[in-house]
Parts: structure tokens; sequence; C-alpha cells
């Protein structure tokens, strides 16, 4: 693996829960836990895939290593230096290293603002203010993510873009900073079949060609064994499985996992995949099932070890991590 950029270690976010005064008198404070006790590392140039259903924490995970929302516990580890305390004054040098494209652009972008003001307002936020040099750097972003000749969309506001040219204009509003590391969070969910292909290889291009890493977060597998290095599946805020992203999706071991695998279509109507089937509604999590979480759900299903003992992510095979009793070695 190249070298680390990036590491969370036993990361947390909990979300303090607004309640009713009398409420608040008769019982302790409840929280959200949203991402708890979750640690990955990502290596420069690496694309690292988060997937899981809704509520599974990847988003607050992504938001949480780039600072946009501050952690409860653990340690963000970026290129050495734990950032997960700085001041906002000492954490401004670092925002240009870090950056996020949203799932949804058009909600992302300003709509009274051209691409041309999007594009050039971080580069003014930090101080990069000569014009000339303001324009240079945006005709290379825009060329780089295919946004060519870059003169045709620089006087268009958002509305007058197809999706997958406002996805690309928020894609190069992160580069416009020339970041290290960008979380991706589901950037082309919102976009047609045909345009995703276009977008994803816009996000390959920019790993090849500036070794940029990026956390991929999905709910879909089949697309994160496209694009990933290694991939990661959180449900209900902690990591079940880890592993790279051919070997997860093609020998998964957590029942959670094989049940997201065996839920995607496939062309053939004949085929049998119905043995992983998981019921119900994942969990609330703020009050998460004790022992494994998964247990309420899980086919595999084996008793009062799932019920009242958490399972560790240990690994099982080289660089492969499973959170699950099937596997333990107690």
């Amino acid at each position: 693996m190249n070298e680390t950029i990036i590491e969370a270690i036993n990361l947390k976010k909990w979300f303090p829960l607004r309640t009713g005064f009398l409420s608040t008198l008769l019982r302790s404070e409840l929280y959200v836990k949203a991402v708890d006790d979750v640690s990955f590392t990502i290596g420069k140039g690496e694309i690292f895939g988060l997937a899981g259903e809704s509520g599974s924490g990847k988003t607050t995970a992504g938001k949480l290593l780039i600072r946009l929302i501050e952690p409860t516990g653990g340690k963000i580890i970026f290129k050495g230096e734990d950032i997960s305390r700085l001041s906002e004054n000492r954490l401004k040098s670092y925002r240009k290293k870090l950056q996020l494209v949203f799932q949804d652009p058009y909600e992302s972008l300003n709509p009274r603002m051209l691409v041309e003001d999007i594009l050039s307002e971080p580069l003014q936020i930090h101080g990069i203010s000569e014009e000339k040099e303001i324009s240079g750097i945006i005709h290379k972003v825009m060329e780089a993510v295919k946004l060519t000749p870059p003169d045709e969309f620089l006087l268009r506001y958002p509305h007058e873009l197809s999706g997958g040219q406002r996805q690309r204009v928020a894609t190069a509003r992160a580069l416009m900073l020339d970041p290290e590391f960008i979380v991706a969070d589901e950037p082309v969910s919102m976009l047609d079949v045909s345009i995703r292909a276009e977008v994803l290889n816009v996000i390959l291009d920019l790993r090849n060609k500036f070794n940029v890493a990026f956390l991929f977060i999905t709910h879909d597998l089949a697309l994160a064994r496209h694009i990933c290095d290694r991939i990661a599946v959180m449900y209900l805020g902690k990591m079940v499985e880890m592993a790279s992203a051919d070997e997860l999706v093609y020998e998964p071991l957590h029942p959670y996992t094989r049940a997201l695998i065996e839920a995607v279509p496939v062309p053939d109507p004949t085929a049998n995949r119905i043995s992983m089937v998981i019921k119900g509604e994942i969990p609330s999590p703020v009050n998460p099932p004790s022992g494994c979480r998964f247990h309420t759900r899980c086919p595999s299903f084996i008793g009062d070890v799932c019920r009242k003992k958490e399972p560790e992510l240990a690994e099982i095979s080289k660089d492969h991590y499973v959170a699950c009793h099937l596997y333990s070695k107690a």
C-alpha cells in the first residue's frame, strides 16, 4: 500500500438528541451514535470505498475526516499530525488539502453564482487573488474534469448545466486548491446511468494524474468494486468488514456484506440468489442492539454470543478484516 495520507483511529460521533424538558429531568441525555469507534487508513493516491445502507454512518464518517463536523472521540491523523483537536485558525491551512464533493451538486452549488465565480471563490478565500493566476488555474482544472472548452461554461449558472456538468463543476471546485484528499459523497447517485461512467472516469483520471486520495462513499457495492482499491462496509455506526475491492465482492465473509452483494441485480432472471436475505429496518442508532448490532436481522444468528458480546474487527486472512462471531477464534 502507498504511504498513509489520512487515518481514523477509534473515531466517534455522537449527536445529542433533543428531548422535552420533563424527559430530560427523568432520564440521562440520549445520543444518536452515528459513528461509533471506527478505525481505518487511506493511502496516498488510493480510492477507499465506504459502503452500507442509508443510516449506517458513511457520510458522517466522511465529514469527520475533513473536520466539517467535530468528533466526539478518537483521532484523525493527516500526514502524521493529529488534526482532530486543532483550532479553526490552525486548521485553515489544512483546509486546502482536505476537500469534499457533495452528493447533490444542484443543492451544493450557489444558484446565483456563475461557474467562474464558484470556482474562483476558494482561491480568493485562501489569498490567491491575482486575476491572471486565478484564470489560469480555473482553465487548467476545468480541462482536468473534462469541462472543455472552459470558456463555454464559465459564464453559465448551475441551472444552465446538465447533471453531469454540474457534478464536474462540483469536482472542479474541490480541486481548485490542489488537495491531497477528497471525500466523494455518493458523487454519481443523482446522475443518469449514461452519465455515471463519465464522472467515474474523471475521478480515476484525477487519481492517476494528481495522485489524489479519495474516500468514495456509496451504497452500491458493484460500483465500489469498479472504482475502489479497498472497500469497508459499515452497519449502524460500526465497521463490519474491510478488504480489497475484488476480495470483498467475490469472497465476502460477513452476513451483512453477503446480503448487500446478493441484493445487486443481475441480468440472468433464472439466477437463484436468495440465500442471504435480511429482513426488517435498520435499528435506531439512539438505542442500538447489544452485542453484535446486526444480530436482530442476521440470517446467520448463532445465539447468545451474538446477542451479548460485541465482535471485534479481526484480520481473518491477509488484509481482510471481519467483525463477526462466525469467524471468532475464541
